[in-house]
């Protein structure tokens, strides 16, 4: 369950110095979270995306291990999660910036958040009825294909579908 989150080893309790101990579990506490890799892994990214979405300011500079590595938060994922949802059904790049941008400034803002959320939602169900009509045409010339080869296969007179007919004559 947790195999891509890096080991942390923990001291003995007789050997640890109580004197540095806030210190040292700060230090264990950078090492602690998922590698750049692993989280590219569970959110369906790359982590050239992750590097990049960081490099825009889609998300916020992401803890460091003590080499230098990044170390994502459980946060962080379900942050990534959303960014990932919202590219899936082409919200911009530029528009994932803007609900970023207002999502830092906290709850003073979830009017124009969800306002923009809205106006993608509504985009979307724009979208989903063009391809509910552009699957239906499909469907229909497919009946179509479907019983010519069924005339065809009987025997029967083969029939010329209306505006290919038409394309034929106007020649």
């Amino acid at each position: 369950m947790y195999k891509d989150r890096v080991n942390v080893s923990f001291h003995e309790p007789s050997l640890v110095d109580f004197a540095c101990a806030p210190s040292c579990r700060l230090e264990l506490m950078r090492d602690a979270g998922y590698t750049i890799r692993s989280m590219a892994e569970r959110c369906g990214m790359t982590a050239h995306t992750l590097r990049y979405y960081e490099r825009v300011g889609l998300i916020q500079p992401v803890g460091r291990a003590h080499n230098g590595h990044r170390r994502y938060s459980e946060a962080d994922e379900a942050w990534l999660n959303f960014l990932h949802c919202m590219r899936a059904t082409n919200m911009s790049i530029r528009e994932m910036q803007r609900y970023a941008a207002l999502r830092e400034q906290g709850d003073a803002t979830s009017l124009e958040r969800r306002k923009l959320l809205q106006d993608h939602q509504a985009g979307i169900a724009e979208k989903i009825a063009e391809l509910q009509k552009a699957h239906a045409l499909l469907a229909h010339k497919i009946a179509n294909y479907k019983a010519i080869e069924d005339r065809t296969r009987i025997g029967g007179p083969q029939l010329v579908e209306p505006e290919e007919h038409q394309l034929a004559t106007a020649s």
